[in-house]
């Protein structure tokens, strides 16, 4: 398979397809540009196939392995695992439970103090009885009760009273936290992935780490977080919050759509009282610790999440239960989920977010502020591609997933990029050999503003052109790539023709596929 550019005019791509019963990835072995009549240059690599996607350096994340460590970042790692497995050896993580007070008793621990009580009654007055009766005997015989019997009711009142003591003192070696055991002496490699979280949310200072830490497994334990997956909770939000594909360093990429509250009914539903505010953040929170179960916690390995944060159609800081809602939920997360999240992108930017943002800057850390990425609405396809594949972008923000998509998947078909200058045309040809072929197609231009047209050349020249899609104007508003497929019952070439008609270079992102007609 062969791209062939042509920079004068018209740019042309001719792409060979030769069916198989595989699909077939498409591969550019090489690309020429040909300058006014026989001048020939050979095209960088980089320009053919799609570029790497330059990364935001304003913040990189960091290494988890203890050999890429700076020696203070070592040393408060050690220090601060020593003060965790003595916290956990002496029973001291978590809170010691504090005898409740007469008031405010509910019913059901009222009832059992009473039962307590009771019984300590009864053990008050057997023990009466029986010395009445010592007493008895002695002044009847004279001797003394056997030590041993008196020995042996001491020994048994006295392991009556150990018993609960001896069960409090047991040791709890197995407290974790998102799967990880975080006892050291396990040695298990997830530990200090964990731990580093907290010290770097906490600029590696070790006692202010320690607390935080033990303050989210006290907050764990008491909100009982470890379950929520498991619960039913706010079913009609699945649109608001969801999880979806990968990004380019393989972190599972969360999107968090606003709009969906724009709808009065919904909003009603999820935010018009005190419980389900409660409801709306437990919901958040759940869809936190599913996101945590598809990360890898070890070193090297994907160890947080990329946030996609949808501002279209938002409501906005004007809506009062929102605005408390989210601060609640970003409060909990900042405190009990540090450093998971890699990149914050938000895309589809209104007029207020800056008005906003410019308000709250100052009161956020610059390690912080450094992992937001603003987008406005058209530059979301271009800002997501650089930390996205186009085939992990979904097709409403320009990228080439579909739901449910029956026709491509991320691995079987590769992605190309050709670049249109100004004014100048270009054509992607993709060859059908034989007869007999289907022919799938994914194209994009980012930002539009193009002529666009579809037609099947046939290799015989008395055949005649099919025309699969007339020539149409898309502009820059257009949402969504475009996919088409055409069979071919003779040989030939599909050619898609782009005109920029704009005064800016254009991307166009496209893939495509081929099998015969028997297989399809």
């Amino acid at each position: 398979m062969t791209v062939e550019v042509k920079v004068e005019e018209t740019l042309v791509a001719e792409v060979g397809v030769v069916p198989q019963e595989e699909p077939m990835k498409p591969v550019i072995e090489n690309e020429k540009v040909v300058e006014g009549d026989d001048k020939v240059k050979e095209v960088a690599e980089s320009e053919s196939k799609p570029r790497a996607v330059e990364k935001s350096s304003s913040y990189k994340e960091e290494s988890n392995f203890l050999s890429d460590l700076k020696e203070f970042e070592r040393k408060a790692l050690s220090e601060l695992k020593l003060k965790l497995e003595e916290a956990i050896l002496g029973n001291n993580i978590f809170k010691k439970e504090e005898p409740m007070k007469n008031e405010g008793k509910d019913k059901k621990v009222a009832e059992e103090e009473e039962k307590k009580e009771e019984k300590k009654e009864e053990k008050e007055e057997k023990k009466e009885e029986k010395a009445e009766e010592v007493d008895e005997k002695k002044t009847e015989e004279g001797d003394e009760v056997p030590v041993a019997e008196e020995k042996e009711a001491a020994a048994q009142e006295g392991e009556e009273e150990k018993k609960p003591e001896e069960g409090c003192e047991e040791v709890d070696k197995d407290i974790s936290l998102w799967g990880v055991p975080l006892f050291p002496g396990k040695g298990f490699e997830g530990t200090d992935v964990v731990l580093l979280k907290f010290l770097r949310a906490r600029e590696f200072k070790v006692n202010e780490s320690f607390e935080m830490l033990k303050k989210t497994l006290q907050w764990r334990k008491e909100s009982k977080i470890d379950s929520i997956v498991d619960e039913d909770i706010c079913a009609d939000l699945s649109s608001a919050a969801y999880l979806n594909g990968v990004d380019r360093e393989g972190h599972p990429v969360c999107y968090n759509i606003f709009g969906v509250f724009d709808n009065e009914e919904l909003y009603q539903k999820t935010f018009g009282n005190e419980e389900k505010r409660g409801q709306f953040l437990r919901w958040r929170l759940q869809l936190m610790e599913k996101s945590i179960q598809k990360l890898d916690l070890r070193p090297g390995g994907a160890s947080s999440l990329l946030q996609i944060n949808d501002l279209k159609n938002s409501p906005g800081p004007v809506k009062k239960e929102l605005r408390i809602a989210t601060k609640q939920a970003v409060g909990l997360l900042q405190d009990n989920y540090p450093e998971l999240v890699a990149k914050n992108i938000f895309i589809n930017v209104p007029f207020w977010y800056y008005a906003l943002n410019a308000l709250l800057s100052p009161f956020l850390t610059q390690r912080t502020k450094s992992k937001f990425v603003v987008a406005r609405p058209a530059k979301v396809t271009e800002t997501l591609l650089k930390y996205i594949p186009a085939q992990e972008i979904p097709s409403q923000y320009g990228g080439f997933k579909r739901e449910n998509d029956t026709e491509f998947s991320s691995e079987d078909c590769a992605v190309s990029e050709l670049i249109l200058r100004a004014g100048s045309t270009g054509t992607i040809q993709i060859d059908a050999a034989e007869a007999d072929n289907t022919l799938v197609w994914d194209l994009a231009v980012l930002g539009w503003e193009v002529n666009y047209k579809e037609e099947f050349v046939p290799t015989d020249e008395g055949s005649y052109t099919i025309i699969v899609q007339k020539r149409k104007k898309i502009g820059s508003n257009n949402e969504g790539p475009i996919r088409n497929t055409f069979r071919s019952n003779e040989p030939g070439k599909v050619v898609l023709t782009i005109e920029n008609t704009s005064s800016k270079k254009k991307r166009v992102l496209y893939r495509y596929k081929a099998k015969k007609c028997s297989t399809f």
